[in-house]
Parts: C-alpha cells; structure tokens; sequence
C-alpha cells in the first residue's frame, strides 16, 4: 500500500518539473536545484495538499504556519552559498523541508521550532527520511549557543530585527539570510548579512517576499 513517505515516479516526474519551472524564475544554483529535485516535498504536507505539492506556492502546515513555496526555499538556500560540510543553523524548523534541503546540499544543519506541536510532528518524519537534520524545540532568537559557531544561519520566518544572540554565533565571514520586516510594507526585504573579521556586518538586499512573523519563546501549538 503506497503511503506518503513513499516516493512515486510520478511524484519524481513532477520535480524534474518544478526544477526547470525554478530554473525559469532564475535560480542557478546547481546544487540547489539538485537538492530540490532530491527531496520530496509531498511527504512534509497534510494529505489534502499532496496532489498539489509540487506546485510553486505555500501551504498551511498547522500550528499557524506554512511551508514555504519552492521559489522561496530555493531563493534563500542560493543566497546562503552554502558548500558541503559547511554548520547551518536554521531558525523555524516548519515542515521540515527546508532543511532537508540544505541536508541534500551537504550541510550539517541544526534546526530550532518554537511551536511545540508543530515540533514532534516534523520531527516525526524527519526520522523517516535519509536526510540528517538535528532537530531542537527551542526560542530562535536564542540560537544554540553549544553548537556555535556556524558557517551560515537561515531564518524562516519575518523578523523584527537582526538577532545580536545569531550574530555571536556566526564565524567569521559567515553568512546569514535573514528576512527583515519592512516598515514600509506588509511583507519583508530579504537580507544577506556576511559577518567580516572586524566583527562589522555587510548587508545586501534582495527583494520583497512574505512570511509569518518570527516570535519569541516556546509556543504550544
């Protein structure tokens, strides 16, 4: 009996699909697209979202939040410049996919979600998967002190402010992805911020995009 953990050729077919449609919207990164085209991003959607999971746009995972389209995903992982080997630190575990992402790139990722809930159910089926993600339930704007430092941090969510905490614990010329709350708008501006040797932070914009807001402390649902 298929489940949906299982991987289908069909399923595979759409990803081949959604790599060329990704490439079309301008990502070259080759190990990005590899990645995108490796995880199957069914297996972290409720069952009413399957028939659509390789279609470009977000959906409702629960516990008020959303798995990013693939645009997204693809969009920051490429900003992150991420080489195998590398300590990523991704804040806002969500569905998992993002990370898994990174995984299938080479990275060792270590991931924090605030939402309890939200926090077994993801890390139900990352035990599932052959990609290696170490999972916490924890406040992201704390990071994980005792695994610093790293070579880039991602945040997936819309954040008030670049937190002082992430930025300790990125190495030197690390990098960190991050999108900012934009004043002027609903949305925020995606941010990459390289950590220099003098300690200052050299930051570039790369447009606007939308996500749920990054909150402090641990959540229940």
């Amino acid at each position: 009996m298929t489940t949906i953990l299982e991987d289908t050729y069909r399923a595979k077919g759409l990803r081949k699909l959604l790599v060329e449609q990704l490439r079309s919207k301008g990502i070259t990164d080759e190990a990005v697209l590899a990645a995108i085209n490796e995880v199957p991003r069914h297996v972290f959607l409720d069952s009413s979202f399957v028939e659509l999971a390789y279609q470009d746009q977000a959906f409702p995972i629960g516990s008020g939040q959303t798995i990013s389209q693939p645009h997204t995903v693809a969009f920051q992982s490429q900003l992150l410049q991420v080489e195998k080997g590398m300590k990523v630190l991704e804040i806002g575990t969500g569905s998992g996919y993002q990370a898994c992402v990174l995984a299938a790139m080479g990275a060792k990722v270590f991931s924090i979600e605030r939402q309890r809930n939200l926090y077994f159910k993801t890390k139900d089926i990352l035990e599932q998967l052959p990609f290696r993600v170490k999972t916490f339930l924890g406040d992201g704007f704390e990071g994980l002190p005792t695994y610093a430092p790293f070579d880039r941090i991602i945040i997936t969510a819309g954040a008030p402010s670049i937190p002082e905490a992430l930025v300790a614990q990125m190495k030197t010329n690390a990098i960190m992805v991050i999108p900012m709350d934009n004043p002027d708008s609903e949305g925020q501006t995606m941010l990459r911020i390289t950590k220099l040797e003098d300690g200052t932070l050299k930051k570039a914009s790369f447009g606007g995009f939308r996500f749920v807001p990054m909150l402090k402390d641990i959540g229940k649902d």
